[in-house]
């Protein structure tokens, strides 16, 4: 049955450029997106760029431009940012619009005659100099708890306490650096816990959020649930409450309610009919894609705000994780935080995309992106399983047989596997299950290419009285990966573009692999990807860090930067736990594929362990074999693409070809405990 689908994905602040962590997020999406309409169901993505609030106010202030225009530019950096990494959005809006402020007042006061806004006095910190009421994050001053300095009006960042502004030791503001006032003020509240009923009954139906979040929901219910302040005072850039003049909606209050001014503009510019999409009643399916930080405004507020003003609730909220790159938070001084734009300039989308295919789950976990890993995954997967197929096929049908495809496939049993497995690949793109799915799609190029292997068409086409048979096998290497293509359409739109020129029989829907390309001709083939090249990471690590050197980011929007910590520290007990032992290197060798590791059979006394090591750059294998070395021997053994590592051989250095394995002193035997 046909479905009709609407996809939101969390709007992009417009104060600064798009990052690799925005990314993932649109990235996960818009695979979902382009699945979808494989399927052949009708879809609808928008998004749009948040635009107010006080940050963006004083940043316009700030560099004395126009409101208008600050964001309107942001505006075109988003929207080519987006467009430069695949992410099809149908509309791409923004919230400082007519529809925006036509649904925030149609919501609001339609909250407010069904009795849900409430008034009444706050008090808060004021900037006198500033002549502006202070949102806690423009307040600093030293942490009630720990003593810490420098520490925002809500959190401490040092011993991580919450507390309110007005509990501040010394605060200033980080506007003028006036000491704030307190002054009273009216405000409008939001009553969440008249919806209490309806989003207990909301989450017991168990589908419309992940299990992580529906457990976070339950504690938000255990707490309590408290009135929501919807308005801000003047000066404020945002949209001024109907019934209140100086008083102005609160930034998320508007936010989420873009997602619909959006669908709205859009419904407009095509003939859609915006109310069948959004009345309580439709059939329609409503998805939203945002990040676990913003779960609490869109798992509360948002739906209660819908069903109280006569709209439909989302059919699911899905929350991603955190992006971490070398298994830490994104850094400016290490130069991992990585702008989309400084992605682009050194390395095409699809390999970020595939990468983050091969790793997303349906749950919230964070995900690292592994540097030397991404090179190595792409490397192998992409261009050495999945490319290697059309390239070890495609220049005999080019060149030897006037670019025209045999009529009939050598082997119709393993095309019909390939192509049965589309049931299995669609359940886990359904679910997002992104990483196993690409774990059997990259099963099937292994398949295809041990079928080239055992068929070794570069042998047969030597033979004079064969050419019939190259030309059948070549045809059904093609044949097999234009499958494979079909399957990674979603991840991979543009590499699927050009499979779909080479063939040249439209484009590649879910069940339009079914049947396979026969007896035509297709177009020359040309190279689809090249292998990722280590210095091409390094350049963007630097590229970063010139853009930490060479940004002026006023005190008011960011932290002071700080240097990077060598390490969380851990105590004297858990360091105990860590059992280094000698061990001997009985083989040391290569490992296919890989850039910097050995494979290591280590003797442990009695007891044998593989571990892959990264020291390749430093020994050859010959080096090694016969040496003792220390190892950790009770960490946990961790599955890679090339085997399992039962360990790890602890080694010094800066790095390159100055990296040392520890040894023992002399007398040291395999299996002795290290102390």
């Amino acid at each position: 049955m046909k479905r009709q689908i609407l996809v939101t994905n969390a709007l992009p602040y417009a104060n600064g450029p798009l990052h690799l962590g925005h990314m993932l997020g649109y990235i996960q999406a818009d695979v979902w997106v382009r699945f979808q309409r494989m399927r052949g169901h009708e879809v609808y993505y928008v998004c749009a760029d948040d635009t107010h609030g006080t940050p963006i106010m004083l940043r316009a202030q700030r560099e004395g431009i126009a409101l208008e225009q600050l964001i309107a530019s942001m505006q075109v950096e988003h929207a080519r940012d987006f467009a430069d990494f695949g992410i099809g959005f149908d509309n791409y809006y923004s919230t400082h619009t007519p529809e925006n402020r036509q649904f925030a007042e149609l919501i609001y006061t339609r909250l407010r005659d069904g009795g849900h806004i409430e008034r009444r006095e706050v008090e808060q910190l004021y900037d006198p100099e500033a002549g502006m009421f202070l949102p806690d994050r423009f307040i600093k001053g030293t942490c009630p708890r720990c003593g810490a300095e420098d520490q925002y009006g809500d959190s401490c960042e040092v011993c991580g306490a919450t507390y309110a502004p007005t509990e501040l030791i010394d605060p200033r503001s980080a506007v003028s650096g006036a000491v704030p006032v307190l002054r009273r003020s009216e405000h409008y509240f939001f009553k969440l816990g008249d919806f209490e009923r309806f989003l207990r009954n909301w989450l017991k139906e168990g589908e419309h959020v992940q299990p992580e979040i529906a457990n976070k929901l339950r504690e938000w219910f255990e707490a309590g649930l408290r009135d929501w302040d919807i308005s801000r005072d003047a000066p404020y850039f945002g949209f001024e409450i109907p019934d209140a003049p100086g008083k102005y909606f609160y930034v998320w209050l508007d936010a989420p309610i873009g997602y619909m001014a959006s669908f709205k503009n859009l419904c407009e510019r095509i003939g859609l009919d915006f109310d069948a999409w959004w009345r309580p009643d439709t059939a329609t399916e409503l998805y939203h894609f945002i990040g676990k930080d913003i779960a609490y405004f869109h798992t509360l507020f948002w739906p209660a705000m819908l069903h109280g003003a006569g709209f439909r609730t989302p059919t699911a909220i899905w929350c991603n994780g955190f992006l971490t790159v070398d298994g830490q938070k994104m850094s400016k001084s290490r130069g991992t935080f990585i702008k989309a734009r400084t992605w682009l300039e050194h390395l095409a989308p699809d390999y970020l995309r595939y990468y983050f295919a091969a790793k997303l789950g349906a749950g919230v976990d964070d995900l690292d992106l592994n540097l030397e890993d991404f090179v190595n995954r792409v490397n192998a997967d992409l261009v050495g399983k999945v490319v290697n197929i059309a390239s070890r096929t495609a220049s005999f049908i080019n060149k030897r047989f006037d670019n025209r495809l045999a009529d009939e496939l050598p082997d119709m049993g393993l095309y019909r596997a390939f192509a049965d497995s589309r049931d299995q690949i669609a359940q886990l793109y359904e679910r997002r299950e992104y990483a196993q799915a690409m774990r059997l799609i990259m099963g099937l190029a292994d398949r295809a290419n041990q079928y080239i292997d055992e068929n070794k068409p570069w042998v047969l086409i030597k033979d004079p009285e064969r050419l019939a048979e190259v030309q059948a096998v070549c045809t059904q290497g093609l044949n097999l990966f234009r499958v494979i293509i079909g399957y990674l359409k979603p991840v991979l739109p543009r590499i699927a573009e050009k499979v779909e020129t080479f063939f040249g029989v439209g484009e590649l829907s879910w069940d339009g692999v079914t049947e396979p390309v026969l007896g035509r001709k297709v177009e020359k083939f040309k190279p689809l990807l090249t292998r990722v090249d280590p210095d091409r990471i390094k350049a963007i690590i630097e590229a970063s860090k010139e853009d930490l050197q060479t940004a002026t980011v006023a005190a008011h929007e960011a932290a002071p930067l700080v240097a990077d910590p060598i390490a969380e520290q851990i105590d004297f007990d858990a360091f105990a736990k860590v059992d280094l032992r000698v061990a001997r290197i009985l083989k040391a060798e290569e490992v296919e594929g890989a850039d910097k590791l050995l494979r290591l059979i280590l003797d442990l006394g009695g007891e044998t362990r593989q571990v892959f090591a990264g020291i390749k750059s430093a020994y050859a294998p010959q080096q090694l074999e016969g040496r003792l070395t220390v190892m950790v021997a009770n960490l946990a053994p961790r599955k890679m693409r090339f085997g399992v590592s039962e360990g790890m051989v602890l080694a010094a250095g800066p790095g390159g070809k100055d990296i040392f394995i520890l040894e023992p002193d002399a007398g040291a035997e395999p299996g002795m405990r290290v102390k």
